[in-house]
């Protein structure tokens, strides 16, 4: 049986660039065991790409919807978008 798989994109605003957010947020995706990439825009908010199993991507949207401990997160906004083969995760300028 193939496991189920999901790729979203996740916007976070707030306090979320120069708090150690994209770092962050890489390490607990590999520790969730997804992949993808984050970016900061040039808005102040981070952009990022996660792909896995829903479980896994579901609680990856809990994280981010308070990210680490300097962050202040006001809202994260959430699309379903096309998977693609991509391993690790990458922080991206």
């Amino acid at each position: 049986m193939v496991e189920e798989r999901v790729c979203i994109q996740a916007s976070v605003t707030g306090r979320v660039q120069g708090v150690f957010f994209r770092v962050e947020t890489r390490n607990a995706a590999l520790d969730m065991g997804l992949s993808g990439w984050v970016k900061n825009l040039p808005d102040g908010s981070v952009l990022t790409q996660l792909c896995g199993q829903p479980a896994q991507v579901d609680a990856m949207m809990g994280w981010l919807s308070h990210g680490p401990a300097l962050a202040r997160v006001d809202g994260v906004e959430r699309i379903e978008v096309e998977c693609m083969e991509l391993s690790g995760f990458d922080i991206l300028p």
